[in-house]
């Protein structure tokens, strides 16, 4: 998607990579840091910095309606009234928010 993204726009190489990563996605940060170098060598993506926003899990009450940040996802009780009947409304992500690319090098005869 990126390397083609950068074909479309005319640039040679992508420079960054920018994803949010939910502490529930289900991917590990450093497998995913990892992998994504050794997936970038020979293509336009080489050489490119993945950016990644960890996303905090945030809660959602059903009793008191109000959100919560959470330090742990053994414990999604609402941390204002004790309710547990919660639900996830950030914490999931795995998105692609932004791509940076390089302009392409003008040939000069």
């Amino acid at each position: 998607m990126a390397s083609e993204e950068a074909a479309r726009r005319g640039s040679s190489h992508v420079a960054a990579i920018h994803l949010k990563l939910g502490a529930l996605s289900g991917v590990v940060k450093d497998a995913l840091t990892f992998s994504f170098e050794i997936a970038c060598q020979g293509t336009a993506l080489e050489g490119s910095q993945l950016i990644i926003e960890d996303v905090p899990v945030t809660i959602q009450c059903s009793t008191c309606r109000a959100e919560h940040a959470t330090n742990t996802i053994q414990d999604l009780r609402c941390p204002r009234c004790g309710g547990t009947e919660t639900k996830v409304v950030r914490g999931k992500d795995l998105e692609v928010v932004a791509i940076e690319l390089e302009e392409a090098e003008e040939l000069v005869s």
